[in-house]
């Protein structure tokens, strides 16, 4: 019954989505080029031999299979890689790596008719699902085209969990449509066993796998500007969590003549009314994007771009993890930790409960709940930076063995279930 309530609640969806896809323009949310990929007007073309797809919502996703992308276009089996996502942040992300196989496209909306539309035209011969991306009427017809299909780096929190387990024979349905599962944490496990999933194997967390990049270059003038300063630097941050920032650089800066604070909003399109409340405050910023030269006064280093983070945490050496002051549940902290950068977050981080823990226990993570603490914290750094190459290595052994495990379950996946002819679903 709730398959057909959801059918029709996203059917109203699809019929207003003429409303909001101009709505999502205007706030330069969606590719004004590409947005029709949403609707199954594709804007590459399906090579008529084995495709592996992947699909994740946003940036996070995207990253965390990077490493693994990379290592399947040297297979020879494998033919063409699709992957989706939902955002335009990620697609522009995406332009960042030179691949030679595979290809970008939006996910369409999920609806009926649009998910067999995806499916008879781009026919992948293994469907993977990262994270905790559930689309119901795309699961559904995926298993009617017996499509084997894995949730990669499964992760469900307790309150999403409570939301699925409200209806859980629904969600059985769903999460049954998963040929195997891969849970990155106990707790997720423990959910997904509930709804009835046994085939499950658990491997560690496939972020721990992302690339560093290699031989990145600062800015000269950035660098410059940095040469002579004190700096930290706060990452994914959420609204009221940069003008907490901007306090601790306040309080700093009375220690520290010539001191930096670089903020990364975890949503660029913030940045302008970011701009214009710092400047409101007396701060003096400088945008990353501006082709002028950085005023030697600037307080407060703005990130407006996409794709850049990895930059930053190159050269930082103290890095807060945002999302975490709030009751947001904390953003992956691996990204700075693999720079070896120490780590401060707040006390809400239930959603990489599991990943900070070990970052405790490595000695690199510390927990903060206020401004004074904050900048105790950063103070306390600036001064005694400890030495993170230890760390660095043993995340980089971590992540390389979770890497080789899940190819070569990949790889097994697809030897099993060589390419079948599938019948075309009826539009």
């Amino acid at each position: 019954m709730l398959i057909y309530l959801y059918r029709f609640l996203i059917n109203i969806v699809f019929i207003l989505s003429p409303i909001i896809i101009i709505s999502r323009l205007t706030k330069k949310k969606e590719d004004f080029k590409r947005f029709k990929e949403k609707f199954c007007f594709f804007s590459n073309k399906k090579k008529q031999k084995k495709l592996i797809w992947f699909h994740g919502a946003s940036v996070g996703e995207l990253l965390s299979v990077i490493p693994l992308i990379k290592e399947l276009e040297k297979d020879k089996k494998v033919n063409q890689i699709l992957v989706t996502t939902t955002t335009l942040s990620s697609s522009k992300v995406f332009n960042n790596f030179k691949f030679k196989k595979t290809i970008h496209q939006f996910f369409p909306i999920d609806t009926n008719f649009l998910s067999k539309k995806f499916l008879n035209y781009w026919k992948p011969s293994l469907a993977i699902f990262i994270d905790s991306e559930i689309w119901p009427n795309m699961l559904l017809n995926i298993k009617k085209k017996s499509i084997p299909t894995i949730l990669l780096n499964a992760r469900i929190t307790k309150k999403s969990f409570n939301r699925w387990k409200f209806f859980k024979s629904f969600s059985s349905k769903l999460f049954g449509c998963f040929t195997k599962a891969y849970p990155c944490n106990k707790e997720t496990w423990k959910y997904l066993n509930y709804f009835g999933i046994k085939k499950m194997r658990f491997m560690g967390n496939l972020k721990f796998s992302q690339n560093n990049l290699k031989n990145l270059i600062i800015p000269k003038k950035l660098k410059k500007f940095i040469s002579n300063k004190k700096f930290w630097c706060a990452t994914s941050t959420h609204d009221t969590e940069e003008i907490l920032c901007s306090q601790v650089h306040k309080n700093l800066k009375k220690k520290y003549n010539k001191f930096l604070t670089i903020i990364i909003p975890r949503h660029v399109n913030r940045c302008e009314n970011l701009l214009n409340s710092f400047k409101n405050l007396g701060f003096k910023v400088h945008c990353h994007s501006w082709s002028k030269n950085i005023n030697r006064e600037t307080d407060i280093y703005l990130v407006d771009t996409y794709g850049e983070t990895n930059l930053f945490f190159s050269f930082n050496k103290i890095v807060f993890v945002g999302g975490s002051i709030i009751k947001h549940g904390g953003q992956n902290p691996l990204e700075p930790a693999r720079y070896g950068n120490s780590v401060l977050h707040g006390p809400n981080v239930n959603n990489f409960k599991e990943i900070y823990e070990l970052l405790k226990k490595l000695g690199i993570s510390k927990k903060v709940n206020s401004v004074k603490s904050l900048s105790n914290s950063v103070h306390k750094l600036i001064k005694y930076k400890p030495n993170s190459n230890l760390l660095t290595k043993k995340i980089e052994r971590i992540g390389s063995q979770i890497l080789n495990t899940t190819l070569a379950e990949i790889k097994l996946i697809l030897k099993n279930n060589e390419i079948k002819k599938t019948k075309i679903l009826g539009l």
